[in-house]
């Protein structure tokens, strides 16, 4: 395989992202088109013009979620994790490890946060100068070395550095928009035979439903393919981004081996935000080879791993 150097990934990554990013609202309005196919007379021109009168309702509904969903990201992460501000007098040595790092590579210093948490973890997140944020665990703190802790949070500078975090927030919310519908779907079935209706309008309802139910369900699981597509590959990078920065490949390896004896951050419920760990502690870190592996948002811990102890 010929070699590609680090920006020329990042360039081409992010480039691929974009490109993912755009998918999102464009299977957002095909979902739409295929719910008004599937339930009208299946002609083109029934389709068309239910389409055309209910896209600019369903694009201005989207807009407001995004961008609410845009302005409260931070709190809503902070919420999530438990994550709580880090203050350089309350730990000089890891204030210190970011703020090298970031001097190191012209970066500005992101906020920094912990987790009051013994198992070990770390992520990045933010969208912007302001918001971007780098949280450590306590037992990240407590459990890893300087080495060691100094690969993590070049990791996690490293999807700040590659707009990561940015683009995988924007996946979140897309993708939360079509997982909401699919919810309402299903829940729209539970009343689709209450009221006073007669036999056959119940049986219309419930065949829209269904085919609601079957349109949000097969454009939910298309978005969380994307959404995958688009994280997967950027923990290699972001892996690749820390070794560069501090010349210590094993070390990050050697970290990750240590995290993935114990990722599981309790305070994390939402699978949506556990992806933006290091390592997802909503799942296992021993699935390399097991059918779940196909749906982790990160690939396996091992081959990780091992890539990067090729340059030890």
């Amino acid at each position: 395989m010929k070699y590609v150097g680090l920006s020329k990934q990042v360039q081409r990554n992010n480039i691929n992202s974009f490109l993912l990013l755009l998918v999102f609202p464009l299977l957002l309005l095909a979902m739409f088109y295929a719910f008004f196919f599937f339930t009208g007379d299946q002609t083109t021109e029934d389709a068309n013009s239910y389409f055309i009168r209910v896209m600019p309702f369903v694009l201005i509904g989207v807009g407001i979620w995004f961008l609410i969903a845009w302005a409260g990201h931070t709190a809503f992460i902070r919420m999530a994790t438990g994550a709580k501000p880090l203050e350089r007098k309350e730990n000089k040595k890891v204030y210190n490890l970011l703020e090298n790092l970031c001097i190191s590579q012209g970066m500005a210093m992101p906020k920094l946060y912990i987790i009051d948490d013994d198992s070990l973890n770390a992520f990045a997140s933010g969208i912007d100068q302001r918001s971007y944020s780098v949280s450590l665990s306590k037992g990240i703190i407590d459990k890893l070395n300087d080495e060691e802790l100094e690969g993590v949070i070049a990791h996690e500078l490293t999807h700040i550095r590659n707009r990561d975090v940015r683009v995988l927030i924007i996946s979140i919310v897309f993708v939360g928009v079509f997982a909401f519908l699919a919810e309402m779907a299903f829940r729209s079935l539970r009343f689709a035979g209450s009221g006073r209706r007669s036999s056959k309008d119940e049986k219309g309802s419930g065949a829209i439903i269904l085919i609601a139910i079957a349109v949000t369900a097969v454009a939910y699981l298309i978005s969380v393919l994307l959404r995958f597509g688009i994280s997967r590959k950027r923990e290699y990078l972001a892996d690749a981004g820390a070794a560069e920065i501090t010349k210590k490949p094993y070390a990050l390896a050697a970290a990750l081996r240590k995290i993935s004896g114990d990722p599981m951050i309790e305070a994390v419920e939402s699978r949506d935000v556990a992806q933006l760990f290091i390592l997802n502690p909503k799942l296992s870190a021993h699935k390399s080879a097991s059918w779940d592996n196909i749906f982790s948002t990160h690939p396996p811990v091992e081959k990780r791993i091992a890539l990067l102890e090729q340059f030890v």
